[in-house]
């Protein structure tokens, strides 16, 4: 039997061969393969395992050797295959007992406790994915990773508690189970804590997510629903507690649940990440990621020396949220700004190179200068013009660029007299206009507006001579770039869906460019 199992790194990782070999001399254990402490240790733990476990430790020298072998192996995932690869040695070479099992390959991943219990482990989604691709279509991991694996399609799984269990279902194929069917979510099979608006899959709404409890800030609750149904990024101005964090933080409550074809990627990031818990097996809510001011580049764009996923991966098929963020370091919010237009990161480190996704939607809030005064009309700003453009240098014209929404908020409070007013921005009220544009842009070119090319925008985004002689005009106005243009040719695209409408007419663009258009004179000369 061809026993595999998975070495992590970055977000491909390698299958790994186990192989054991049995041969006379002074009893001992050999391990080759360029293995890491923890997977050297595994000869102690293993060993101790198949005693505990009620089986007979083979009394010969044992050569172990993971290959390839010029490959780093990390991690202890490594215990349960080669402790069932020596039952397996053991068995095939004893006289005494026929082995039944098969020749088919498989896939085995899991830490041994001394007393021979299985404990979970990271990557095994990435791993199960990975042996798929590859013909493995048999795995035996930890029962609390069993779900994860299932949702490989084609993976017949076994979820071992034991090492005992686990050889056991070696030569057993009855007891791999099937995964669930990968057909379209129906109207029975809505997620946990999920529910269907108009056709589409979201969240429950929570009394956290509820928009209708914010006093004000309909322009900021607009933008955010803007946002929401296109897939745009978006930054918001203001002053200290205006009530833009607020507003941000109950933006998840407007995203749609990801598909299947979404989910499989995200689950797979968070697999290696080591973020699965045991219940969860397809991550079907997307990611909402709030990384601290303090964050450095490796963190927000991964590394380390095994490659591991950043923020920005973290947040792939979500969200991005960097609150305060001029108080980020330069280089890190520079360096989103590829992965904003590539929708990946490529990571090398070691002589290995790897490309993690990276298609993730950028929220930003911050104040408008240090003190976060500036432009009120009831506070003073203490602050120099040498401070303020230092400020918003952090961010720079390049980045901005990238931010389709861009919108300044007050802290005035705005009148809520009437009782109507508020159900009208209220959660559920928000979706349903998303909710009929992520349908139309799902049917029209199967992805997000945001994420249009220029020969989709000039296919998908027509608009009439008067509408372009609007947008002629403002671009002159405020400066365009070309991709200012485009940006306000997808905003329009995604507030016409929102109304129904097949065509962009002049109200969807005049709106677009109000969101698009820069904050003050100091924004516009970065």
């Amino acid at each position: 039997m061809q026993i595999y199992s998975f070495s992590p790194f970055g977000y491909e990782g390698s299958l790994v061969t186990v192989e054991v070999d049995l041969r006379r001399g002074i009893p001992a254990i050999d391990l080759v393969g360029l293995a890491d402490g923890a997977v050297k240790e595994a000869r102690e733990r293993m060993q101790a395992a198949i005693r505990n476990s009620g089986f007979d430790f083979p009394p010969e020298r044992i050569l172990i050797s993971l290959s390839p072998a010029d490959l780093k192996k990390e991690g202890a995932g490594f215990d349960l295959p080669i402790a069932l690869a020596v039952l397996s040695a053991k068995h095939e070479n004893s006289e005494s007992q026929t082995s039944t099992n098969t020749s088919e390959p498989i896939l085995i991943m899991g830490e041994l406790e001394l007393s021979g219990k299985v404990r979970p482990v990271r990557g095994v989604h990435a791993a199960a994915s990975t042996a798929a691709s590859g013909g493995i279509l048999r795995c035996i991991v930890p029962s609390a990773n069993a779900n994860e694996a299932r949702e490989v399609p084609g993976m017949k799984v076994f979820g071992a508690d034991s090492l005992e269990e686990a050889f056991a279902a070696l030569s057993n194929p009855e007891v791999f189970t099937e995964r669930k069917s990968n057909s379209l979510r129906k109207e029975d099979e809505i997620p946990e804590n999920c529910e269907i608006v108009d056709g589409v899959i979201f969240q429950k709404v929570t009394p956290e997510m509820e928009f209708s409890t914010i006093n004000g800030q309909r322009k900021l609750i607009r933008a955010l629903q803007i946002a929401a149904a296109g897939g745009h990024n978006l930054i918001a101005v203001g002053a200290p507690g205006c009530g833009k964090t607020l507003c941000l933080q109950k933006f998840p409550a407007l995203l749609p649940a990801l598909t299947v074809e979404e989910a499989q990627p995200v689950t797979r990031i968070l697999s290696l990440a080591g973020l699965l818990s045991a219940k969860q097996s397809l991550v079907q809510i997307p990611p909402f990621r709030i990384p601290h001011q303090t964050a450095t580049i490796e963190g927000i764009c991964g590394g380390g020396p095994l490659c591991r996923p950043g923020e920005i991966s973290l947040a792939h098929n979500g969200v991005l949220f960097l609150d305060e963020a001029a108080e980020f370091r330069t280089s890190v919010l520079q360096m989103l700004r590829v992965p904003l237009e590539s929708g990946k990161i490529t990571i090398s480190r070691a002589g290995r190179s790897t490309i993690f996704p990276a298609s993730f939607q950028l929220l930003m809030a911050t104040n408008p200068c240090p003190c976060g005064n500036f432009g009120s009309a009831t506070k003073l700003c203490l602050c120099s013009t040498r401070s303020i453009e230092m400020y918003w240098k952090k961010i720079s014209a390049p980045l901005l660029d990238r931010v389709d929404i861009r919108i300044s908020v007050t802290n005035e409070i705005e009148s809520t007299k009437k009782q109507d007013d508020s159900k009208e921005f209220s959660t559920e009220f928000l979706r349903h206009e998303i909710a009929k544009a992520v349908l139309t842009q799902r049917k029209r070119q199967g992805k997000k507006n945001a994420h249009l090319t220029p020969p989709e925008i000039i296919e998908f985004c027509k608009i009439s001579p008067e509408s372009q002689d609007i947008l002629n005009k403002s671009a002159e106005k405020f400066s365009f770039s070309p991709r200012a243009n485009a940006s306000c040719l997808k905003l329009a695209r995604t507030i016409a869906d929102m109304s129904g409408s097949e065509k962009i007419e002049i109200p969807h663009i005049k709106e677009a460019i109000s969101l698009r258009k820069p904050f003050n004179n100091f924004l516009e000369t970065e």
